[in-house]
């Protein structure tokens, strides 16, 4: 039995997902649209975890997907937090070299973030860098002063405000577990009842690979899921970070290393690492998954990753677990920080799409699949780029669809 019919179902009520409804139903208001999300409330997995950075697009390379969606979703964020009393601060943030071997990437990621139209981007010395971070160390740095913060949960809710003002559903507690394809329409399989689409827009962060594979597309690019694990700066050491502190990035991996992180509650946020999780929504250091944990084990492309960069992911994973570990790695840029600075902070789980080959995927995928359309890595920062992902899948599904514009 049917329970529910629409036009078009959107599987995942994390930000994308729900801007991407938002876009959907302001170009086709008169569309049954429905939201399927597996938990109780939206936002809880890949949004509601991660560190609420506005990020401004000095890192991904000039033409991607990344580039040209991160520099104008930030800015159509902004204009839509103003509009709508959504508090937000843009604190400004430093990328930091401590040593020469450093200075060639640094000036690439300034020449990447000129390339991409990042505003204020200025290569500053020592003396700055104390005006800007007092208690920061480093031979040079980039600083960005339109880097912000936001609250991606508040956000997240007010773009659900947006859908059900266009009559458009929210279902909570619906898990997609199978699609089936009869009818001219698909069937999309919940604990709560069935729900028949013509099309379906797939944003499911953590399981997109399962679910493209439930709807027949491939399921490679396969996600595999990266735990980062934060501590937070004690409340009254708070003072010595005034914004973001980071360090220059190793180009091989989409990790931007342990950094310092101010929120909007006023937290500074120290980290993250990255280690592969043993779950997909493995938050905790001891939160096992079986058969997820032996599927990521298993796959091709991780063991070829594993293989090439087993130094580095021993060491992020010895940093896991040592408290001293990570107080060195972050002393490296803030060294009047001690041990008993650092509390126990937050995690999140960053779903990362990895080829056969071993690569992580550094662009965003987003592809069709007979009436199905599946976005299948979108990881930092694709809550900046939120907006401006939701015009290209909404552009995408027009013209896949043949959907009238």
């Amino acid at each position: 039995m049917t329970d529910r019919r629409c036009d078009i179902a959107v599987i995942g009520g994390g930000i994308v997902g729900l801007a991407s409804a938002r876009e959907l139903l302001l170009r086709h208001p008169e569309m049954k649209l429905l939201v399927l999300e597996k938990e109780p409330k939206i936002a809880q997995h890949q949004t509601g975890h991660n560190s609420g950075v506005i990020h401004s697009g000095i890192y991904y390379a000039p033409g991607s997907l990344k580039a040209r969606t991160c520099v104008a979703g930030k800015q159509k964020l902004i204009r839509y937090c103003d509009e709508h009393g959504i508090p937000y601060n843009l604190c400004g943030k430093v990328i930091v070299a401590t040593d020469e071997e450093e200075l060639p990437r640094l000036e690439n990621l300034y020449e990447r973030g000129r390339k991409n139209g990042v505003p204020g981007l200025e290569m500053i010395g020592p003396e700055r860098l104390r005006e800007i971070e007092p208690y920061a160390v480093g031979i040079r740095a980039l600083y960005s002063p339109t880097t912000g913060i936001v609250d991606y949960e508040q956000v997240s809710c007010s773009f659900a405000n947006d859908v059900r003002a266009r009559d458009g559903e929210i279902l909570t507690s619906h898990e997609v577990r199978r699609i089936e394809e009869r009818d001219g329409r698909y069937y999309l399989e919940t604990p709560a009842g069935t729900v028949a689409a013509r099309y379906v827009i797939s944003c499911a962060g953590l399981y997109a690979d399962k679910v493209a594979e439930m709807s027949g597309a491939p399921s490679v690019p396969r996600i595999v899921p990266f735990r980062g694990d934060y501590y937070v700066l004690r409340r009254d050491k708070s003072h010595m970070v005034r914004g973001m502190i980071y360090p220059v990035p190793d180009p091989r991996f989409p990790f931007l290393g342990v950094h310092f992180t101010l929120r909007m509650n006023g937290e500074i946020w120290l980290g993250p690492n990255a280690v592969l999780a043993f779950a997909r929504e493995g938050y905790g250091r001891f939160d096992v998954n079986l058969p997820e944990l032996m599927d990521a084990l298993t796959y091709r492309g991780f063991g070829v990753l594993a293989y090439k960069f087993w130094r580095v992911g021993f060491e992020e994973m010895y940093r896991d677990y040592s408290k001293i570990a990570f107080l060195k790695a972050l002393q490296r840029y803030v060294p009047d920080l001690h041990l008993d600075d650092l509390e126990p902070g937050p995690s999140g789980v960053r779903a990362q799409a990895l080829g056969l080959d071993g690569e992580l995927v550094d662009d965003f995928v987003v592809n069709h699949n007979g009436r199905t359309l599946h976005v299948r890595n979108a990881p930092s920062p694709a809550a900046t780029s939120s907006l401006a992902i939701a015009e290209l899948i909404a552009d995408t599904t027009e013209r896949a669809f043949g959907l009238a514009g």
